[in-house]
Formats: C-alpha cells, sequence, structure tokens
C-alpha cells in the first residue's frame, strides 16, 4: 500500500520508550514511502510536535513521566495541534482501553506487535483525513468538528468514518466515477450521520429491540442531518447521500420510500459501502463480521430486494480483489 500522493510525503512521528519498537514501527511505515521521525521524549510535547510538524502521530501508552493518554490530551487541546491524528500503541488492548482513548481526543489504538497491513491502512485513513480537512472552508470546518465528536460518542467503532472514506474513494475508483462523485462520496462517510447528534444515547446505545416509537425516532436523523448540511455552498451532491442512504431497492427503505433508480445513484453506493464497513467494524452490542461474511449478509438483502443486485454484484467482485484472503 503506497503512501498519499502529495507534493512532500506524510511525516510520521513515532512517541516510545522502547528502541526497538519504534524501529520496528519505523521499518514498517518506511515501506510505505512516509517520512519517520522518532523519540522517546514527552516532556514540552507540544512545543517539540510543532517543530517536528508531523501528519500523524503514533505513541505509546505506558511511559515514563506523562503516560501517552496525557501527552495526547496536551495535544488534543492546543488548538494548533488538535487536528493532528493520533494512534495509540499497546501491548494489551481491551474496551476500557478504546474508552479512555476516546475521552482523550485519541482517533485509533493498535496492539503491539502490529500487523503490517492494519498498520497502513488505518495510518493512510487517518492522513487522508487530516488533509481533507485542512482543505475545507469554516463552516465545513465546524461541521466536521460536529461529526467528529458524534463519532466520538461510541468509542468502539473502529475509526468507522475514515475507513468509510477510504473504502468509498476506493470502490468509486473501481467504477471510474468522477472527481466529483468521489469527493461527494467521501464527504458523506464523515456528515452522513451527523443528524444522529439529535437522538439521545439511551435510544443508540439501547440493547434489545427497538419500539416503533423509538425507531421513527432513529429515521429522523437522515432529514436532520440534510438540514445541518444545508449551509454547505460547495458540497451539494453530498445532501441527496445524506437523506437517502437508508433507502431501500424495493421502497420499503426510509425518508421516502423511493424504488429502484429513483434513489440517487451516488447514495446505492454508499448504503452498501456503509453497511459493509459497519458488519466489519466492532460495535457495543454486535460481533465483527469477516469480509466473506459481510459480502454474504449484502447479497442476502440484495435477494430480499433491498439493494441494487447489479451494483451489489459489482461490489462483491470488487472486494473479492481488495481483500483475495476471503477466497481461501
Amino acid at each position: 500500500m503506497n503512501a498519499i500522493v502529495n507534493c512532500e510525503p506524510a511525516k510520521i512521528l513515532i512517541i516510545d520508550d522502547h528502541t526497538h519498537s519504534r524501529m520496528a514501527v519505523k521499518d514498517l511505515l518506511s515501506l510505505d514511502g512516509y517520512e519517520v521521525i522518532e523519540t522517546e521524549e514527552n516532556f514540552n510535547i507540544v512545543d517539540n510536535v510543532l517543530k517536528k510538524r508531523p501528519d500523524l502521530i503514533l505513541l505509546d501508552v505506558m511511559m515514563p513521566g506523562m503516560e501517552g493518554f496525557e501527552v495526547c490530551q496536551c495535544l488534543k487541546q492546543d488548538e494548533r495541534t488538535s487536528a493532528i491524528p493520533i494512534i495509540f500503541m499497546t501491548v494489551a488492548e481491551d474496551h476500557q482501553l478504546r474508552r479512555r482513548c476516546a475521552q482523550v481526543g485519541g482517533d485509533d489504538v493498535l496492539t503491539k506487535p502490529i500487523e503490517r497491513s492494519l498498520l497502513s491502512s488505518r495510518v493512510k485513513s487517518l492522513i487522508e483525513q487530516k488533509r481533507l480537512y485542512e482543505g475545507l472552508d469554516q463552516i465545513e470546518q465546524v461541521l466536521f468538528a460536529i461529526a467528529r465528536a458524534i463519532e466520538n460518542r461510541y468509542p468502539n467503532n473502529g475509526n468507522s468514518c475514515a475507513r468509510l472514506a477510504t473504502l468509498a474513494n476506493s470502490f468509486g475508483q473501481y467504477l471510474q466515477l468522477s472527481f466529483s462523485a468521489l469527493q461527494n462520496l467521501r464527504y458523506a462517510a464523515y456528515l452522513h450521520d451527523i443528524g444522529t447528534v439529535s437522538i439521545p444515547d439511551e435510544i443508540m446505545l439501547k440493547k434489545g429491540e427497538l419500539t416503533p416509537e423509538e425507531r421513527e425516532i432513529i429515521q429522523q436523523h437522515v432529514l436532520i442531518g440534510e438540514e445541518i448540511c444545508q449551509p454547505l455552498p460547495n458540497r451539494r451532491g453530498v445532501l441527496p447521500i445524506i437523506r437517502h442512504h437508508h433507502e431501500r431497492w424495493d421502497g420499503s427503505g426510509y425518508p421516502d420510500g423511493l424504488v429502484a433508480d429513483e434513489i440517487p445513484w451516488l447514495a446505492q453506493i454508499f448504503q452498501i459501502l456503509d453497511i459493509y464497513v459497519a458488519l466489519t467494524s466492532e460495535r457495543p452490542h454486535k460481533k465483527i463480521y469477516t469480509p466473506r461474511e459481510a459480502i454474504e449478509i449484502i447479497t442476502e438483502e440484495a435477494a430480499k430486494g433491498w439493494r441494487n443486485p447489479e451494483l451489489v454484484h459489482h461490489f462483491t467482485n470488487f472486494i473479492y480483489i481488495r481483500e483475495p484472503v476471503i477466497n481461501n
């Protein structure tokens, strides 16, 4: 997997007091073309980061002096460094650690020894997210900040918005979509559920089946999200995705009960991507499905009449190319 194409290679700072650990991660990242700098110092951290100007930080949880959580909190609370993604590295991960990571503003957690493919994909996604954010105007930055805060309400989501944006870009290129369509899909990856800001946690995180009234409240999030994002003058193509990504091919979806190609094309694409990432991500009350299992579920939904069968066929081929391991 190659590093992001840009005028300069992305710069990654590794903060870890274990020399061998730093060297192992540095070797993996160097293979992807990143500029990697390393340090074991975690004092005067804001000044040090401002001097080094990294695009992303890999931070060990257990550090002498200030532990990783304190370092992260310092960086995220300073507006000069708050936009830099931070991935925690730990030898033992659990739900409590992920929750603490989210509380201090961390963007992801990786367990040592770190697998190369996982490291590459997470780093690439977060750097793309940072550079996308840097290109936003003031209104867009506010909306993205709200969307990020919503994502942090649920710390066990595996950084799904960044994963969704990367997958949307890859599948969009596979379908040979236009540059503007790719942009709309990437923006939708971060903004599609912004309307859930209005839904109480007791409904969003409820265990067991929702009541009809609760289901109706949740379904309002697409309309609220569309309204919230109306001020985006240059991103009008995102609005139909936000509104219609829960429609179904047979007309049984919401909010408008659109049928087949009445559903906007990008919304048809996005809903399949959204389902796939949700199935293959950690959630509070469900298991993680493998890529093969996720494809089987989406194929079953197409057979029920919920998804565009031709588009599901294209997506299946795309995933089998992207994840050749599921062929074994």
